[in-house]
C-alpha cells in the first residue's frame, strides 16, 4: 500500500474530525461522520466489499484505478468489469490484473451472486436502465453524474433507490473535497456574512471530440456531442457547480433562464459549445453561470460572494471584505510606489473606478492535495458495508441533475423554467 496515501488519509481524518461533530456540519454535511471513524475493516472474506464496474472508458478506467489504490486497505474486490465494446472490456480485465469476471452485457453481470455494489460510468442516456436494474437486483449503486438524460428518468432512479432500500450515490466528488467541506462550514457559520450572489464558470479550449479507433464509432466515442445522448456542457460540467451552489444555499433554485449556442465548433455537433445561465433561489439570490470550450484563460471557479467576504473554492482561498492592515513596512513601500507610479490627473478625476480589491486572502484548507474522487469511492464502500448512506447525498445528486436539464430546456425554449411540482422530493 502506498505509504503517502495512508499518511494523507490519516491526516485528513484527523483534521476533518475537528469539525465533523458540529451541529452545522451535521445538518449540511451528514456524510462527514464517515471520516470521524478511522477504524479499518477486517481482512476476512466476510468483511470484503465486492464491486462490479459497468463502462470501462476513460472515466471507468480512472475509477477502477482509484479503487485499486485502496483495495487492500479497505478490503475491497473488483469482482467484475463490463463493457459492450470489446477493446474496453479487455482493457478493464487487464487493469483488474485478470482477477475479475468480464461481461459484455451488464444484465449477465447482475446475475452474479457475490456483487455488493455497482459503479455505473457509461454515456448519460444509459444510466437510467443500468442503475434501476442494479438497484432492483439488490445492489447499491454509484452512478456518475449527471443522473440521466431526461428528468423523468432522474426521478425514476431516485424512486427506485427508495423502493429497493439501496444506496444511490452520484459522482459529485466536491462533497468529499476537504477544501469544499471546510469552506462550506465557514459559509454556514457566517464567516463571509450573508451570501448575496454566487458566480461560477468552467472554460476549456478544445473541441471535446475524440479520435475514432475505427470507423462507425462516432456516437459511441463522441457521445457528449449528440443531443439524444448528452446535454453537453449542462450535464457534463455545470452539474458539478449547480450542486455547489445548492450546497451553499442549503436549498434549490426556483427558476432558471439560460442561453446557448454553437458559435465556434462548426463540426456537426448537436450540443452547445457555449452556455450562460442565471438561477434564482427562493431568497432572491442569483447563481450566475457560464461555460465554453473555445477559451481556457479563466479555467474554472465557484465564487461565493457575501457581505463580509468571498470564497473561491478552486484556488482554496477566502477573502475578507475588510482585511487587517498590512505591517507598517509594507504600507510604507506601497505609499512610496504609489507616489512614484500613480498618474496625477489634471483638474482631478470626476469619478474613481472600483477595481478589484488586491487582497491575497487566506487558505480555506491545508488539505488541498487530497484526492476527492478516491474519498467519494471510499465513502461508497463504507456505506455499502453499513447498508445505508445519508439521504442528503442522493438529494444533491438529484437536484443538480434536474436543474442542469432545466437549464438546457430554458436555453432551447428561450423561457424562464421552473421545476414541475411532481418532481419535487
Amino acid at each position: 500500500m502506498n505509504q503517502f496515501f495512508i499518511q494523507s488519509r490519516r491526516e485528513f481524518l484527523k483534521r476533518i474530525s475537528l469539525f465533523a461533530g458540529s451541529s452545522l456540519a451535521a445538518a449540511s454535511m451528514p456524510w462527514l461522520s464517515i471520516f470521524g471513524n478511522a477504524q479499518l475493516p477486517g481482512n476476512s472474506a466476510s468483511d470484503r466489499v465486492r464491486l462490479g464496474i459497468i463502462g470501462i472508458g476513460d472515466r471507468g478506467s480512472a475509477l477502477l484505478l482509484n479503487v485499486k489504490e485502496f483495495m487492500e486497505l479497505l478490503n475491497v474486490e473488483i469482482a467484475a468489469v463490463c463493457d459492450d465494446y470489446e477493446p474496453n472490456l479487455k482493457k478493464g480485465l487487464q487493469l483488474a490484473d485478470g482477477k475479475s469476471e468480464g461481461f459484455s452485457d451488464y444484465r449477465r453481470m447482475l446475475e452474479m451472486k457475490n456483487i455488493d455494489g455497482v459503479i455505473v460510468t457509461t454515456p448519460l442516456n444509459d444510466h437510467v436502465y443500468m442503475t434501476v436494474d442494479s438497484l432492483n437486483s439488490g445492489r447499491h449503486v454509484f452512478c456518475e453524474k449527471a443522473m440521466a438524460r431526461k428528468i423523468e428518468d432522474v426521478k425514476l432512479m431516485y424512486d427506485s433507490s427508495l423502493q429497493s432500500n439501496r444506496i444511490l450515490q452520484i459522482g459529485l466528488q466536491r462533497m468529499f473535497n476537504p477544501v469544499y467541506l471546510e469552506g462550506i462550514e465557514k459559509i454556514h457559520k457566517g464567516e463571509i456574512g450573508k451570501v448575496t450572489q454566487i458566480r461560477a464558470y468552467w472554460h476549456r479550449n478544445n473541441n471535446w471530440r475524440r479520435p475514432l479507433p475505427e470507423p462507425g464509432l462516432e456516437k459511441r466515442i463522441n457521445w457528449r456531442l449528440y443531443d439524444d445522448i448528452s446535454a453537453g456542457l449542462f450535464t457534463e460540467l455545470a452539474s458539478h457547480q449547480i450542486q455547489v451552489a445548492n450546497w451553499v444555499k442549503k436549498t434549490e433554485p426556483v427558476s432558471v433562464m439560460s442561453a446557448g449556442s454553437i458559435n465556434y465548433w462548426k463540426d456537426g455537433r448537436e450540443v452547445y459549445d457555449s452556455i450562460a445561465c442565471i438561477f434564482t433561489y427562493p431568497d432572491g439570490t442569483h447563481f450566475i453561470y457560464d461555460s465554453m470550450i473555445s477559451n481556457k484563460h479563466y479555467g474554472l471557479e465557484e465564487q461565493i460572494l457575501g457581505d463580509k467576504g468571498t470564497i473561491e473554492f478552486e484556488v482554496n482561498k477566502i477573502y475578507s471584505e475588510n482585511p487587517p492592515d498590512p505591517p507598517a513596512i509594507l504600507r510604507l513601500i506601497n505609499d512610496i510606489e504609489k507616489g512614484i507610479f500613480d498618474t496625477i490627473p489634471i483638474g482631478g478625476a470626476s469619478w474613481i473606478p472600483e477595481t478589484a480589491l488586491q487582497n491575497k486572502g487566506e487558505f480555506i484548507s491545508h488539505n488541498y492535495r487530497m484526492d476527492e474522487t478516491k474519498l467519494q469511492l471510499e465513502a461508497f464502500v463504507k456505506y455499502i458495508r453499513e447498508g445505508r448512506s445519508p439521504q442528503q447525498l442522493t438529494r444533491h445528486g438529484y437536484y443538480s441533475s434536474v436543474w442542469c436539464l432545466l437549464a438546457e430546456e430554458a436555453a432551447k425554449t428561450g423561457k424562464s423554467v421552473s421545476l414541475p411540482g411532481e418532481y419535487l422530493i
